[in-house]
């Protein structure tokens, strides 16, 4: 590489999945990526390959456009691989003068009261809600609300520390994952808001300046009609004939543009509470959604997400907006639980049959026997999940229910809940 030669800026592509993905469509694109760890992430900071003259580390916005600036590369877009440093990607982006979201409006979506604010702000459909910097406001904001609320940290990721409270006994049961983040690290804010029941969705968006594109939305399937903190058991796509369909693209057409996201992916979580136009925003970033859609997109269809992401940072129209995206086939997936009580793995039963189930892909087993498996209350401590294709949403039913019988997680549990549940007990989803 020599100076003036065109790159492709990628922020934080050790902390995150997508980062390898996102270095492929750039070669395919014609340009190299120059690498940039921003010091968010000790992933990141522990991943970085410093040694790469491609490869730069920076402690904050300044210090990292005055690095890029130095090296003399022609860069051309700033791509964001990770979600931590979504709002990072925008300024640095805005101080170069290249295409990229709103940076006033990063912080807002990133944190979720900044979030609440913006949306309250712009017209947009929020639970009512409280931000509170001590235990003690928990309970007060939670009793001024009224039960039930839902309690969540405002930088938390895939429903990490998030517990819905039924009443006020419930509070002095609360979980400590509460003080602190996934991380280990204490945290000083909370965003309390009243519990909204109904039916949840991912909703999955590509834009590029400023014009929007549906790729596809997920219904959050559950057992019953339960409160719950942590959606993930059956996911499914929904099509247009669905009845929340129209109303929940609408109103995340609305979020998109009070949010500033104009270039590249975005994922909106929403819930519609009943049958007239309420619409309520949960969750958004400008994002892939983390989940198996995006790996599933790939196989099923006639989308290539990271080039196309690419393209709308370069400031260019790619076929996820124009184009026909080629479903072939409904998709979905199963997320297999321990909801019973934490406890010591003796054996996971039918992986093998799982795996050859006809429609079955991409089988993550999370722990083995011998590992402690908490209670499933996010993202990181799921036991079991796979991906799930079909012809139609009928197959893809069937599929689920067959994959979540097949499948039997044997647990002894730990001492202290000997006296609720019997020593071997099988859990499940």
């Amino acid at each position: 590489m020599e100076p003036k030669d065109p790159v492709i800026l990628l922020i934080d592509p050790a902390n995150s999945r997508n980062g390898r993905n996102y270095k492929t469509a750039i070669r395919d694109l014609g340009f190299d990526a120059l690498s940039l760890s921003t010091g968010l992430s000790t992933v990141a900071n522990q991943q970085a390959e410093l040694d790469d003259e491609m490869s730069l580390q920076a402690s904050d916005v300044d210090d990292a456009v005055r690095q890029v600036r130095a090296t003399e590369f022609d860069v051309r877009a700033v791509v964001p691989a990770s979600g931590t440093s979504l709002h990072v990607a925008d300024e640095i982006a805005a101080r170069l003068g290249l295409p990229g979201n709103d940076p006033a409006l990063g912080w807002a979506r990133r944190n979720k009261a900044e979030m609440r604010v913006r949306a309250a702000q712009t017209g947009v459909r929020v639970p009512e809600f409280r931000l509170v910097h001590s235990l003690g406001e928990v309970a007060e904001a939670a009793r001024d609300i009224g039960f039930p609320v839902i309690v969540k940290q405002t930088m938390g990721t895939g429903s990490y520390g998030v517990s819905v409270i039924s009443d006020a006994a419930a509070l002095d049961e609360a979980d400590n994952e509460w003080t602190v983040d996934r991380l280990g690290q204490p945290v000083t804010e909370w965003l309390v808001e009243r519990y909204v029941r109904g039916r949840e969705y991912a909703v999955n968006f590509c834009s590029a300046d400023g014009e929007h594109r549906l790729i596809d939305i997920w219904e959050y399937r559950r057992p019953d009609d339960r409160d719950y903190d942590f959606p993930l058991w059956d996911i499914i796509q929904i099509g247009g004939a669905h009845p929340d369909y129209v109303r929940v693209e609408r109103f995340c057409r609305q979020v998109l543009d009070a949010f500033g996201i104009r270039q590249g992916p975005g994922h909106i979580e929403v819930k519609c509470s009943g049958d007239g136009d309420d619409v309520y925003l949960i969750e958004l970033a400008a994002r892939f959604s983390g989940g198996p859609a995006v790996p599933m997109w790939t196989r099923h269809s006639d989308l290539r997400p990271f080039h196309d992401a690419v393209e709308c940072y370069l400031g260019r129209r790619p076929n996820m907006i124009d184009g026909d995206h080629g479903f072939r086939a409904v998709l979905g997936s199963v997320v297999i639980r321990n909801d019973d009580a934490p406890g010591t793995l003796v054996a996971m039963h039918g992986l093998d049959e799982l795996r050859a189930l006809p429609g079955v892909a991409d089988v993550l087993v999370e722990f083995r026997p011998g590992d402690h498996v908490p209670i499933t209350n996010h993202n990181m401590c799921i036991p079991v999940s796979a991906s799930v294709h079909g012809p139609d949403r009928a197959t893809v039913l069937r599929t689920l229910a067959i994959a979540r019988e097949t499948v039997r997680l044997e647990i002894a549990p730990d001492p202290a809940d000997l006296t609720t549940v019997a020593p071997g007990a099988v859990a499940g989803g």
